[in-house]
């Protein structure tokens, strides 16, 4: 697969000059850091609490191994059920690992190449298209191999997809950002960066395989934005299921007023509760002997009483770049986190700022999570009545609050030079990590 990306994209570079007669454009970033990072064992480290926190235990793998056992066990199973439930909970609730020292591109830096481009289709209307892919230039972070030239995860896809466009505004398909995630994208100052927004508050943005989605022209600085998500079969990383047919499973709407330095957005998103439910909640016990609407064995959370929609709202407001100051902030609030019947919601805030003065910017951000107990927690602990463990006192979800500071240097339009400093602080004990990087980035 990573092989026919490759090549398609050598393909797509090689073939640029020919394409720029066809009003093709081939662009791209290349960005990479040098960081220290400092990160204790119990950590949400490169997983923000909304989009999966880690999950972790402070307690033995043998401790825990003899709780489920047991509760298996006085719940009638059978020995070989519970022994499954035994290793089932161990390999769920593992201990963090800690570790402070250097390495490059700690998270993505979302490093691209792409080809997009028009035609003109007559009477106002045009065909678009673009082709873009995602490349790590570093990969340790990602696959903990430093000598394997980018096999594996090294080359994905971003915003990919065709469309028409006029004076009536844009409509396309393929992949591409939900319109709640375009919603802010001028908001996050420490964008795919160490402190990223998503990466120390943990915002949710959503990049769909299958969006169906609609922009409208600007009416004096306002715009809307929709799309659906028919999701075929296809849930968000947590596997298949097939009563998720609908054309619009999932689904994002958005509302941006960009005029002058003033910048203003609403925005919602439902990611269905098809997408956290088994495969037939109909099917009866499976081999573990249990139900299967309470179960997380089948790769995906499954919860005793069917699960519910998780929704979110998000607004963003702001001052940008306002006589060289920019002032803005960024609220979202959340419900049912990954489908979780109860104590699954969420509300997360940050404030950032920054001066710019010639070619250098001075910038700072600060934000909170404040977290239910069962959020990121992809299990049947937080459904209602079935726990395999009794209850939930293992997960790491709680309340964090994270800054930065960071200084810009920009030797043109197209190349830039950072320095950073992030630090994000939870309530859990032993599970705050703190980070410096230096980067650079060049566009073409």
């Amino acid at each position: 697969m990573n092989k026919k990306l490759i090549t398609l994209a050598i393909a797509a570079a090689m073939a640029a000059p020919a394409a720029a007669m066809a009003d093709a454009t081939l662009y791209g970033k290349a960005h990479v850091s040098l960081d220290y990072v400092d990160v204790d064992p119990l950590a949400s480290w490169g997983n923000p609490p909304i989009n999966g926190a880690q999950l972790a235990s402070p307690f033995d793998a043998a401790d825990l191994y003899d709780v489920a056992y047991t509760a298996a066990i006085d719940r009638g199973a059978s020995a070989i059920v519970a022994r499954q439930a035994g290793l089932i909970a161990v390999n769920r609730y593992v201990s963090g690992q800690g570790f402070k020292g250097w390495g490059m591109n700690q998270n993505s830096r979302a490093s691209r190449v792409g080809v997009k481009g028009s035609e003109d289709l007559g009477n106002g209307l045009k065909a678009i298209y673009q082709i873009e892919f995602g490349v790590d230039l570093t990969n340790e972070a990602r696959d903990s191999n430093i000598a394997n030239g980018n096999r594996g995860d090294g080359v994905y896809l971003r915003n990919t997809f065709v469309g028409l466009a006029g004076n009536w505004g844009t409509f396309l398909m393929g992949r591409h950002d939900t319109p709640l995630k375009i919603s802010t994208a001028k908001l996050d100052l420490f964008s795919d960066t160490l402190a990223d927004y998503n990466y120390t508050i943990g915002f949710m943005d959503v990049r769909a395989d299958n969006a169906v989605a609609y922009i409208s022209p600007s009416f004096a600085g306002l715009q809307f934005a929709g799309a659906i998500v028919p999701s075929g079969g296809a849930t968000p990383g947590t596997g298949w299921n097939n009563n998720a047919d609908g054309i619009a499973d999932a689904y994002s709407l958005a509302l941006i007023y960009s005029n002058g330095p003033f910048y203003a957005s609403a925005a919602y998103e439902s990611l269905g509760k098809k997408h956290w439910e088994n495969l037939d909640a109909a099917i009866g016990p499976n081999d573990f002997g249990l139900p299967p609407t309470s179960q997380v064995y089948l790769g995906r959370p499954g919860y005793l009483g069917g699960a519910d929609d998780w929704t979110y709202w998000r607004v963003g407001l702001g001052i940008l770049d306002w006589n060289g100051f920019t002032l803005d902030g960024v609220y979202e609030s959340h419900s049912n986190v990954a489908g979780a019947p109860k104590d699954s919601d969420a509300q997360l805030w940050q404030i950032q700022a920054a001066y710019a003065f010639g070619n250098n910017a001075i910038k700072g951000m600060y934000g909170q999570s404040d977290l239910d107990r069962c959020v990121g927690d992809f299990s049947a602990t937080c459904s209602v009545g079935f726990s395999p463990l009794n209850g939930n006192p293992y997960t790491n979800s709680d309340n964090q609050d994270s800054w930065a500071v960071g200084f810009d240097h920009n030797f043109s339009k197209r190349t830039q030079a950072y320095l950073l400093y992030t630090q994000t602080s939870s309530d859990t004990d032993n599970a705050d990590w703190s980070g410096f990087s230096l980067g650079m980035i060049h566009s073409f």
